[in-house]
């Protein structure tokens, strides 16, 4: 490309940043395509609101994409016929967020017109209550797709960390022939090497134990359902289906706002675990931690996963109590401000702090790290905690 080319380009591309309004001063004139771009662009960002990009906008602004269906439809159309699948999605939550369009989802032809993703079906689930039976049908495909896409990403993965992470705790020191551990044997008595023989005398056998055989772990997802954590509650069921088909993992799943509900019946389906939450409402994680302490029977062997932004309405010193009577009985107590792909959550940071005074620190953890903070849980060795000094 040369000087003069590139010039050209980034007076384009200010062009479309900065909309074509008075003043603007780029002087640059937009070709067909780039006008129809800027059209769908500007039906969205063009304009002034009234609260600096919140839900509630202007007339002038909400005039802009229009408030039927046909119209939102066309410029979805658009959007996805000018811009990459990415900007596809960040432009559909702006339109939701900012010109209030959640209400047209609840109509089937919309929900085939949009790029499907995880913010997209949190969207959807905290509609649920309100979404006619016509409706359902296509929201529940919808969601399929979104879930199946993150299986494919997420349960190879994951299975093969976990399963030799449960093989490295049943390690065991007499093993039979199978369950030999060959590499860590041969390590362990490489001073036994026989140059003459070029072999090696294993004096000593380290094995795994078959973990395949009996239940090793308890792991008990506990999720606070309320609004904030929807992209969290996509991830954290379609890891409960992964982790609950694996033989040596009992895995349980509880979900909660003020009320606590118990999803294990329905852990083979992600679909239905996520159609069975109700984003919203209050938050009482005291009450949650008391359902999830009832249900161990092993605390040695359980693992307990609080997925929450501990924003409590319960009785805060009840729930520490609670944390701390778990630990101090052998648990493994795991606590996830959120599992999602966004930057740093907005979290109560003063029972951040208390829980990492009691030896359970709060941080924040992408999908691709929970595999690696559940291997570190199971193995009960010190987590791979992201920017610790962020979450003290």
């Amino acid at each position: 490309m040369t000087g003069g080319d590139a010039a050209g380009e980034r007076m384009r591309r200010w062009r479309l940043v900065l909309g074509g309004g008075e003043g603007e001063g780029t002087g640059c004139e937009l070709a067909r395509r780039d006008a129809a771009m800027d059209g769908a662009l500007g039906a969205l960002y063009g304009g002034e609101g009234r609260d600096g990009g919140k839900r509630e906008r202007s007339r002038e602004r909400s005039a802009g994409l229009g408030a039927s269906a046909p119209s939102v439809s066309r410029w979805l159309g658009d959007i996805r016929k000018y811009f990459p699948t990415s900007v596809v999605q960040v432009m559909q939550r702006d339109a939701i967020e900012r010109l209030g369009l959640s209400t047209l989802l609840l109509e089937p032809e919309m929900l085939e017109a949009v790029e499907a993703d995880v913010h997209l079906v949190g969207t959807l689930l905290s509609l649920n209550k309100a979404m006619p039976e016509t409706t359902k049908e296509t929201a529940r495909a919808v969601v399929r797709k979104v879930v199946e896409d993150l299986e494919k990403r997420l349960a190879t993965r994951t299975r093969a960390t976990l399963t030799g992470a449960l093989d490295r705790s049943a390690r065991v020191s007499r093993p039979r022939h199978h369950d030999i551990d060959w590499n860590r044997t041969i390590a362990a008595n490489l001073k036994n090497y026989l140059p003459e023989y070029k072999t090696i005398v294993p004096e000593r056998l380290i094995g795994y134990g078959r973990a395949a055989q009996s239940v090793k772990k308890e792991v008990i997802l506990c999720i606070d359902q309320s609004g904030s954590m929807a992209a969290s509650v996509v991830y954290a069921s379609v890891f409960g289906a992964v982790l609950g088909s694996m033989r040596s993992l009992n895995t349980r799943l509880v979900v909660f706002d003020t009320n606590v509900v118990d999803l294990t019946d329905q852990l083979d389906d992600p679909v239905d675990v996520l159609f069975g939450t109700q984003l919203g409402g209050g938050t009482d994680i005291n009450r949650a931690l008391a359902y999830c302490q009832s249900q161990i029977t092993r605390p040695a062997d359980t693992i307990v996963v609080l997925i929450s932004d501990l924003y409590e309405g319960g009785i805060r010193n009840e729930m520490l109590k609670r944390v701390a009577a778990m630990k101090a009985s052998g648990v493994q107590f795991v606590t996830l401000l959120a599992l999602s792909d966004e930057g740093t959550p907005a979290y109560d940071r003063e029972h951040a702090a208390a829980l990492s005074a009691l030896d359970a620190p709060a941080f924040a953890c992408t999908p691709d790290l929970f595999p690696e903070v559940m291997a570190a849980a199971i193995e009960k060795r010190p987590l791979p905690i992201p920017d610790m000094n962020t979450h003290r």
